[in-house]
């Protein structure tokens, strides 16, 4: 689970149904050719043979070129407890477990949700377990996120490809199921399309920094 990350579309996913137009998810989103959704893409993304769950309502795929080596941008990725250090949404993470992220390996994160008409200021507690992973190549992990008067069931499904010129195009994809999101599917869809796109753009800001700070 990971696409809830605007503050806007946190506090509008937990009053579903609800009153958030497309317009002001358009406010944040990429520049153009930044990022690639694959909108209906006939192929999912998988991990060892394993991907998203096949029959949830909502889902979203996109993907972005990182100009970085793989092994930083899989080090930022993997380095969890990291994670509030390059992601703003993000205030905790704790690890579950010890050493170098792996399969079984599981972590708890929280982000803000401020207060709305359907609820009080709380916190979304994510609990993600990773399924399968093949270093520097695909991660998936599983969980639930809650929050007062929220439950999510999320699969997110990350690879991790090299391109010519020593970049890495960082593909993902990630689905939904719960009451909350499936009244209101398209608007769902939309936050979580907008939650993946600014992880996909915090990733790339961190790598490409880091790998300019980096002596060649």
């Amino acid at each position: 689970m990971s696409g809830i990350r605007s503050t806007g579309a946190r506090a509008a996913l937990l009053a579903v149904p609800l009153a958030l137009t497309l317009g002001l998810l358009g406010a944040t989103a990429a520049p153009a050719g930044a990022l690639a959704p694959h909108p209906g893409s006939a192929t999912s993304l998988t991990c060892r043979g394993k991907g998203v769950d096949s029959g949830a309502l909502v889902r979203h795929r996109t993907e972005i070129v990182i100009n970085a080596p793989l092994h930083t941008v899989w080090k930022l990725q993997t380095d969890v407890e990291r994670w509030p250090s390059w992601q703003t949404p993000v205030e905790t993470v704790a690890r579950l477990d010890h050493g170098p992220l792996r399969s079984g390996s599981a972590f708890r994160w929280t982000t803000p949700i401020p207060p709305n008409p359907a609820t009080p200021a709380t916190s979304l507690e994510i609990t993600s377990t990773v399924r399968h992973l093949k270093h520097q190549s695909c991660i998936r992990w599983t969980g639930p996120a809650i929050g007062e008067g929220l439950h999510i069931d999320g699969v997110h499904v990350w690879n991790f490809t090299k391109v010519r010129g020593g970049g890495v195009r960082v593909s993902t994809e990630e689905t939904h199921t719960g009451a909350q999101v499936e009244a209101d599917v398209p608007t769902a869809t939309a936050i979580l399309r907008e939650g993946l796109e600014a992880w996909l753009r915090d990733l790339k800001s961190a790598a490409e920094a880091r790998a300019h700070d980096q002596p060649s």
